[in-house]
């Protein structure tokens, strides 16, 4: 199977059409050609500086426009960091994510973001870092630290975005990911469902990712969590309409994987209210990543013995710490 980069809105609204059946299925045999089958790369994410972000995205409880509670944090300690990874590893993690409530990081900040990834790295753990927007010099000073991954969500369709987030643009989100690229870090991009868009814009959002040059190597798919104090929280937490469908949540994640066969597509923010019979369904849709733990960054998380007990049931089991590099290492070697 080619890897496309030319997807058009209709073809993929075509896919979003599909029987459910017949998505699953398309979704599932893509998925068994490019990836180990009953496999899941458990992931946990670390809030490593919380709240105080000066952005507006109307979605999250970090930013100062929010009034969710959350109180401003400076950046953690780089001992306390690597604790917590080490706490992770022993948990059964393979991927450390970290997530800092910037804008963009300062250049005094760097030095001791660059200690991070490299002391976590020496556990022998993928690192991935979500630090707001980046400069080239930047992104380059996290490759040279051996960064496995860089997360920097486009959120939803271009058309929507100016009304989720109005203190920068989509092309902006796009520069730093292509700073990203250049630098030769893996790139993680994403979005969140469930905000109130259609499925015109659930459309709009895979066709910016599955037409980039290069498609990302990671692609979470997060559900809206409603919290409180925050734009989206206030407008959409007593509108039970509002949230997203359970099985409009696994057709975007088939049509992503269909979209875009070789990335880890991984079922992020909203799993701890997912049945798991809708997340089994997301597995079978091609989803092979999820994120482990009590939390993420501000929000609850299933915790690590449930998911455990919950693989264990669906005969899934934890992927070894070089798989998740399959797909970028498969992609280079087709070009």
């Amino acid at each position: 199977m080619t890897v496309r980069t030319d997807w058009t809105r209709e073809q993929i609204a075509a896919l979003f059409d599909l029987p459910f059946d017949e998505l699953v299925y398309q979704a599932a045999t893509v998925h068994r050609a490019h990836h180990a089958v009953g496999e899941i790369q458990l992931c946990t994410l670390l809030s490593i500086k919380t709240g105080g972000c000066p952005e507006d995205c109307g979605y999250c409880s970090q930013s100062v426009k929010a009034d969710s509670g959350v109180e401003a944090t400076k950046l953690m300690d780089v001992q306390a960091v690597l604790q917590k990874a080490a706490q992770a590893a022993d948990a059964g993690s393979r991927r450390f994510c970290m997530g800092a409530a910037w804008r963009n990081p300062k250049d005094r900040d760097m030095p001791a973001i660059v200690e991070i990834v490299k002391g976590v790295r020496d556990m022998g753990m993928e690192t991935c870092m979500t630090l707001g927007m980046l400069t080239p010099k930047q992104a380059g000073m996290l490759a040279e630290a051996g960064l496995d991954y860089y997360n920097h969500n486009i959120d939803t369709s271009p058309e929507r975005y100016n009304e989720i987030i109005t203190t920068r643009t989509m092309e902006d989100r796009l520069e730093t990911l292509d700073h990203v690229r250049k630098a030769g870090i893996n790139v993680c991009s994403g979005g969140i469902v469930g905000m109130g868009e259609t499925r015109a814009d659930r459309v709009g959002f895979v066709h910016t990712l599955a037409t980039l040059e290069q498609h990302p190597e990671s692609v979470p798919v997060n559900a809206l969590v409603p919290v409180k104090g925050t734009v989206l929280g206030d407008m959409l937490a007593d509108t039970p309409l509002a949230k997203i469908d359970d099985i409009e949540f696994v057709r975007t994640i088939a049509v992503a994987r269909i979209t875009m066969p070789m990335s880890m597509v991984r079922l992020s923010a909203g799993r701890e209210s997912m049945s798991e019979a809708t997340q089994a369904l997301c597995f079978m849709a091609g989803a092979n990543s999820i994120f482990t733990g009590d939390k993420l960054l501000t929000a609850a998380n299933a915790g690590d013995d449930k998911d455990a007990a919950m693989l264990a049931k669906l005969g899934l089991v934890p992927m070894e710490a070089e798989e998740p590099l399959r797909a970028c290492k498969a992609l280079e070697a087709a070009e």
